[in-house]
């Protein structure tokens, strides 16, 4: 495999990305502020949140923006969530509607605290979202749920288009990237989901000192969970207290994952520098449900 010698300190010529405000990006910015909505586009830097939001495809958080994990790559606070809002599945599906999405991707922090892990509040929140927009396609981005049954069979009943669960990266690094998460744990939800009748997907982070050996292994155990879609990208440090960067993998590298994972069977594997968990979201559900 092609090696490059970098200045980790420098971002490489394909990181950068072209800024283009549009209408819709406009419209959806306003919108967001207005209404109070958290979304992730924004809450975890996304690059890009420009050429998502002019296609009016966004990503909503729900369950507050104040996480009880402390994973070493994420930009969401760690804390105690104060957030309990009985409304916020109507008040997101009521958001879908008017910012006239054509496919909404939810997400939300972990709220291991809460006894079902803030599954109700997901079902609720996918139920009314289908309700309100019956021709918006709904994508869900969950947490591990700590692998519960009960959590996680609340949530595949409301029966969105795509369950997500991101693996994040290889079984190595999973004390440093997500300390209190569990390999296994997440590819179980990703077999379950599957197991359920769902759509699935999930991603990873290259650049946190993964080898390639390892990422072959890592796409092997998600091709055997089922797994229908895959998203790589590169991982970008958000600030100076996170885990820094290890190296920036060349866009070729990212090809010969891409190429690896459809020659497993993957349906669809989206991998590229600036790739993240819900770029293209709206396109590959409309794959899904053809």
């Amino acid at each position: 495999m092609k090696k490059i010698l970098q200045n980790i300190n420098k971002k490489p010529k394909w990181l950068k990305t072209k800024i283009t405000v549009g209408s819709n990006y406009k419209e959806l910015k306003t919108m967001v502020k207005n209404k109070n909505l958290n979304t992730v586009c924004e809450e975890a830097l996304c690059p890009n949140i420009y050429e998502c939001w002019e296609r009016r495809s966004a990503t909503l958080m729900i369950l507050g923006d104040v996480c009880t994990r402390s994973c070493g790559f994420c930009s969401v606070i760690t804390g105690k969530p104060i957030w309990d809002d009985p409304k916020e599945p109507l008040r997101t599906a009521q958001a879908v509607k008017q910012m006239g999405l054509k496919h909404c991707v939810i997400t939300s922090v972990n709220r291991d605290e809460l006894a079902d892990g803030g599954a109700k509040i997901w079902s609720e929140t996918v139920k009314l979202t289908h309700e309100l927009n019956p021709e918006c396609s709904v994508e869900v981005l969950i947490p591990d749920m700590k692998n519960k049954d009960d959590s996680l069979n609340i949530i595949f009943k409301s029966r969105p288009e795509i369950l997500g669960h991101n693996m994040e990266t290889i079984p190595r690094l999973y004390k440093s990237v997500r300390p209190q998460a569990r390999y296994d744990w997440s590819l179980s939800v990703l077999q379950k989901s599957k197991k359920f009748g769902l759509k699935t997907k999930t991603a990873f982070m290259l650049g946190l000192g993964e080898t390639s050996e390892e990422v072959f292994e890592l796409i092997n155990d998600i091709y055997k969970t089922g797994c229908d879609i895959l998203a790589i990208g590169q991982y970008l440090q958000p600030t100076k207290k996170h885990l820094p960067v290890q190296r920036y993998v060349d866009p070729e590298e990212f090809k010969i994952y891409k190429n690896y994972g459809l020659e497993l069977g993957l349906k669809w594997v989206e991998s590229g520098p600036l790739v993240r968990s819900s770029y293209k979201a709206d396109l590959q559900a409309k794959m899904s449900m053809s």
